[in-house]
């Protein structure tokens, strides 16, 4: 008896010399410029959105933020969710991964720098940042009954060159026994003050809500921030 020669199977190749899916490992080669190709669409992407939606958007700070973060937000998740789809197809997942690098470079940088901006020009908000003299930030005090303490606040969020004028400062307690002294009622943006708490002799031992309001009038809107500080009144030491 002769023998059939068998038949021979082939997967099938793209250009290249690389299997159409099976989720074979990409050649250096071809993995690099893939790689770049999705970097520049997603480049090409984050840039055209932005100069577009600079060009529609005429107020200096509605959709600013959306703005700075849509694409990178876009990119990234959508990037990661295109490479995995096509994990059985080396040359697009590349390319996703492409989409991903580009959400995080430049995308991301940028998005960053605009919120900076944004907070900076006062669009963003502002805050004030307490903390005891030379120390770090803080969330709460503790005071002791018929005691006071003294910290710092410092205005932040707002340019001193775009926002000349003082903030007017006033600030309020959630217990009549808990009174909140300012030396200085009027501070200009990035300024540093002091802020005095005294708790009454007779002030239970409790938590209670220390707030303080910045606020100016700039081109015919009020502009300002309210923050909260947690006081702990203790017992007497």
């Amino acid at each position: 008896m002769t023998e059939r020669p068998s038949a021979s199977l082939t997967t099938p190749t793209a250009p290249g010399g690389l299997p159409e899916s099976g989720g074979g490992p990409v050649r250096p080669q071809v993995f690099l410029p893939t790689l770049l190709l999705g970097w520049g669409l997603g480049v090409l992407a984050l840039l055209l959105v932005r100069t577009v939606g600079g060009a529609l958007l005429t107020e200096p700070c509605e959709g600013r933020t959306l703005l700075a973060l849509v694409v990178p937000l876009l990119l990234g998740p959508g990037g990661l969710a295109f490479a995995a789809v096509n994990a059985r197809r080396p040359r697009r997942a590349t390319l996703g991964l492409g989409f991903m690098v580009a959400s995080l470079l430049p995308g991301l940088l940028l998005g960053v720098q605009d919120i900076g901006k944004l907070r900076g020009s006062g669009c963003a908000g502002g805050y004030v940042v307490f903390a005891p003299q030379g120390g770090k930030s803080l969330t709460a005090v503790n005071v002791p009954a018929g005691g006071r303490v003294t910290f710092t606040g410092r205005l932040g969020g707002y340019r001193r060159e775009e926002y000349r004028a003082p903030f007017t400062l006033r600030a309020e307690s959630s217990a009549p026994g808990v009174q909140v002294v300012l030396p200085k009622t009027q501070v200009y943006a990035g300024e540093v003050f002091p802020v005095e708490v005294i708790a009454g002799k007779n002030v239970g031992v409790n938590a209670y809500t220390l707030g303080l309001e910045a606020k100016q009038v700039k081109d015919g809107r009020p502009v300002g921030v309210t923050s909260t500080l947690t006081v702990n009144v203790q017992l007497p030491r």
